[in-house]
């Protein structure tokens, strides 16, 4: 019972063909002298038929299936005379011939449909189940055919695959590392990699030149939508290149695999945006540009309206910001702003106010202090139109730009539904080089310290370091950072001054990057590079929600695997031979 065909691939081209399939049992129904089985495997459907006046054992053998068993189908494909327009094979079925029962199957806990409604939780506890669901195949397929677009353009390219270390060092100035204790070396830990990012810089100071890897990497941090502890990247490093360099050989790259894996022709290069603008016109650094929605500053305006909030704020040095959400004004009745107000509250903000423009008129939450000057002043401000919606928040930067990003993202799922396979995508460059830490009462790197600050910005060093720009990129795509990366720092003494300026002891230097900041020292070629979040782009690229339903076998929000029930405890004589020992708290 060798395959010759899959189930799904059978057509009108195939009638007359003696085939053999292999799958699972769909489902089954009895008609009385006939028995319909759907046949599935990875490729899709196919309806057998086994009929009583040809072969009644075989008849009878077949009146025996239930779902999901394993079986083996010889037969010839005949054309059906009731035809499926919902599958690709409806317009033919096998009429048996011979049938392997190669394993029979309990009751599965969920249905293996699409379009099954069965919760998370029992999706990914039995996800070798939910994974023989066609969507998750095509998915499996999806995903594979996006990892070899990616290694083709890379070959073409020059590009080596070299693989680093899974147990390294731990190391700071980003999340939280997974530690490994090691046995051999007692008191000795590893650190499973957060990303490959001095192991790909040394590859460059040893003349590797162009460096890509598809990599597994590690974070202990918060979950979300997009977000696992483990994830895979695309990472990728090249010597003797500037910033334009990086970004257009990565332009060409993401060009061809929406063209090979989606038939989309993107146009280049990529819109680009300073991180200073995203930040005051969308309020984030990865903006979803799908939408317009923009923010606006409406501090100014404070000095042409006697309200004491806004006038006591800009003398605080706060920013009044406000919104048009165009068009909207009619689907927020009062009670809903004001459940709007309470979420925005709930992140930090300390109200909301609103105004309303219909019929040619302001109506507003702070009504008895408007008047026609600062009205005139505000609709040109916000261009707004009959029956938009503008919302305004008060704090200070950088709280109020993050506030209002946080509400047009808000809004904008609430109101606008997305094409499929409609894609904005933009670069977003000249990031902070350091960004402040209140909690550790010091600066700390924005992406990390090895990136290169903007050439005429090192003079701020010592004066002004929070001025300093970064020679640092984000790629986005609708409103995801799908990629993102910089020019590395390629001399000892100014990653000395830049570890100095993030207040690293001499001791931390040498005990953390020792090994790092010596090779440096022996010749090292200007270069840059940059990692694509793989998970993320099968995510985008397949128009899916949530990063769990591109990979294989993914985590829960809380870090847990339900398949195998990991994290779990392990026996005393583990615990011993690593010298570790449990206390209470």
């Amino acid at each position: 019972m060798k395959r010759t065909h899959f189930c799904g691939q059978l057509r009108k081209e195939n009638i007359g063909e003696e085939v053999v399939l292999n799958g699972w049992v769909q489902k089954s129904r009895d008609l009385g002298p006939l028995v319909f089985i759907d046949l599935r495997d990875k490729f899709g459907i196919a309806q057998i038929v086994f009929k009583k006046e040809d072969n009644e054992e075989l008849y009878n053998k077949a009146k025996e299936l239930k779902s999901e068993y394993v079986v083996g189908v010889r037969g010839k494909v005949f054309e059906r005379e009731s035809k499926n327009k919902d599958i690709p094979t409806g317009d033919v079925e096998i009429i048996s011939s011979e049938l392997v029962v190669y394993d029979t199957s309990k009751t599965p806990p969920i249905y293996i449909k699409d379009n099954d409604n069965a919760s998370e939780e029992m999706r990914l506890k039995y996800r070798y189940l939910d994974l023989r669901k066609l969507s998750m195949q095509k998915m499996l397929r999806d995903r594979a055919e996006i990892v070899k677009a990616f290694r083709d353009f890379l070959y073409d390219n020059e590009f080596i695959e070299v693989e680093t270390p899974m147990l390294t060092k731990p190391t700071p100035e980003g999340a939280r590392d997974y530690i490994v204790p090691s046995r051999i070396s007692k008191h000795g830990f590893y650190a499973l990699p957060q990303s490959p990012q001095l192991f790909k810089q040394i590859l460059m100071v040893a003349g590797t030149d162009r460096y890509y890897q598809i990599v597994k990497c590690f974070r202990d941090e918060d979950l979300r939508a997009n977000r696992q502890p483990e994830f895979t990247q695309v990472d990728l490093e090249m010597s003797f290149v500037d910033e334009e360099d990086v970004m257009e050989i990565n332009e060409k790259l993401i060009q061809y695999i929406f063209k090979r894996v989606k038939g989309i022709d993107l146009k280049l290069p990529f819109n680009r945006m300073s991180y200073d603008d995203a930040m005051s016109r969308f309020g984030s650094d990865k903006p979803d540009l799908r939408y317009g929605f923009e923010i606006k500053d409406i501090s100014d305006l404070s000095d042409k309206i006697e309200f004491n909030l806004f006038t006591d704020s800009v003398n605080e040095n706060k920013k009044i910001k406000a919104i048009n959400f165009n068009g909207l004004s009619s689907k927020y009745s009062r009670k809903q702003i004001d459940k709007i107000t309470s979420s925005m509250k709930g992140m930090g903000a300390s109200g909301l106010i609103w105004f309303r423009y219909e019929n040619g008129e302001i109506n507003s939450s702070i009504n008895k202090f408007l008047n026609e000057e600062y009205n005139d002043s505000l609709i040109e401000r916000l261009e707004l139109k009959d029956g938009d919606l503008a919302l305004v928040i008060i704090d200070k930067e950088p709280k109020v730009s993050e506030l209002m990003g946080s509400l047009r993202v808000m809004i904008a799922s609430e109101n606008i539904e997305f094409k499929e396979d409609e894609f904005a995508i933009t670069w977003i460059n000249e990031f902070p080089m350091f960004e402040y830490d209140d909690e550790e009462n010091r600066y700390v790197a924005k992406h990390h310290p090895f990136t290169h600050p903007v050439d005429e910005d090192i003079k701020l060093l010592d004066s002004n370091p929070e001025k300093m720009r970064a020679k640092a990129y984000d790629l986005v795509i609708n409103g995801d950072e799908i990629g993102g990366g910089s020019i590395r720092i390629n001399n000892s003494d100014l990653q000395n001054k830049i570890f100095n300026a993030l207040k690293l002891s001499k001791e931390d230097i040498e005990r953390k990057f020792g090994f790092f900041v010596e090779s440096l020292s022996y010749g090292t070629p200007p270069h840059g590079g940059l990692a694509f979040g793989l998970d993320r782009l099968v995510m985008t690229l397949l128009n899916k929600d949530n990063i769990k339903d591109v990979i294989a076998f993914p985590k829960t929000q809380s870090a847990s695997c339900l398949l195998t029930e990991a994290p779990t405890t392990i026996d005393k004589k583990q615990l011993d031979e690593l010298n570790i020992r449990f206390v209470e708290d």
